[in-house]
């Protein structure tokens, strides 16, 4: 929600009487949206810790692991190893506690012997899985992860690269199953990973729906849809309570020019309708730059709500 709209309202009512209130005909509406508090009250942390739902809480900026992600394999993976594991151990010193893995990506196993010397409670983990209609049950796939991963749960487990309006007809049984499995604690959450207008607008509707992943950019790059309709999807995802990872940040390497870089993280951050932002880094120096831009954008929005 634009931030100078609620201080506005939230103004507007603390100077009015309840009587006054009446007589300017202020709609319930609109009294109902001037009380309500941001899921996350304002930082200008761009690593500090954010809720992303529930009880769970994780970093603003995460690591994607799927950079050119297919076939089991992604930049992470293709990397010279040492250069991979470093890469993951900067992260986690520079702040960063969301990791993004999938099946399709390959990365369980480097993530996870990497981070296995750190606190299991102090990052989260997040993953996911095909829906292929002759594919195994949900169940079996999360102890396939767990086995591979060697832990004893996971705490965001997605639907992968949903695209069709009605994909929850599509993929209700494996949506049965990770409810299992969520009621099992073998894992925290669930929700869907869009790649697609569409499907994001269906999702952000389903109340099975515990995160959503959005793609979203200033240069509508590896989007479906313009910035607008994304953010208003998105915004509908915040006041269900679900929680919102905005993927695609930085159009997945495609824009070159720093300058550009800028522009959309600065864009994207002062819609407000995301928790977490990944990127898949394949460089110490791009974790760096994103917390930096992360950082200056949040401190300008600072000094704007001080003016």
């Amino acid at each position: 929600m634009d931030m100078k709209r609620r201080e506005f309202l939230k103004s507007s009512l603390a100077g009015l009487s309840g009587a006054a209130i009446g007589a300017a005909g202020l709609s319930a509406n609109a009294q109902d949206e001037a009380k309500k508090e941001p899921k996350n009250p304002f930082s200008t942390d761009p690593v500090g810790r954010v809720k992303l739902f529930g009880d769970v809480e994780t970093s603003r900026i995460g690591m994607g692991t799927g950079m050119i992600g297919y076939n089991h394999s992604s930049q992470l993976t293709r990397m010279d190893r040492k250069k991979g594991v470093a890469l993951i151990e900067h992260c986690y010193d520079s702040g960063l506690r969301f990791y993004d893995c999938a099946d399709s990506y390959g990365t369980h196993e480097i993530i996870s012997t990497t981070l296995r010397s750190k606190p299991r409670d102090s990052y989260v983990l997040c993953t996911k899985m095909s829906t292929p209609a002759d594919g195994p049950s949900g169940v079996d796939v999360v102890k396939r992860f767990l086995s591979e991963l060697k832990m004893d749960y996971i705490d965001v487990l997605q639907l992968h690269c949903m695209t069709r309006p009605n994909w929850p007809d599509d993929c209700k049984r494996y949506m049965d199953d990770l409810e299992k499995c969520k009621e099992q604690g073998l894992i925290r959450g669930h929700g869907m990973t869009s790649h697609s207008l569409v499907a994001l607008q269906t999702g952000v509707v389903n109340p099975w729906v515990d995160v959503v992943h959005i793609r979203l950019n200033s240069e509508n790059t590896r989007m479906d849809g313009s910035f607008e309709d994304n953010v208003a999807a998105a915004q509908k995802a915040q006041d269900a309570g679900m929680g919102v990872v905005c993927m695609k940040l930085v159009g997945e390497g495609s824009m070159k020019e720093l300058e550009v870089r800028k522009r959309s993280v600065d864009k994207v951050v002062r819609a407000q309708v995301a928790d977490v932002y990944i990127v898949g880094f394949e460089n110490d120096w791009e974790v760096d730059e994103l917390i930096e831009n992360v950082g200056t954008t949040l401190k300008a929005m600072e000094a704007e709500r001080q003016a």
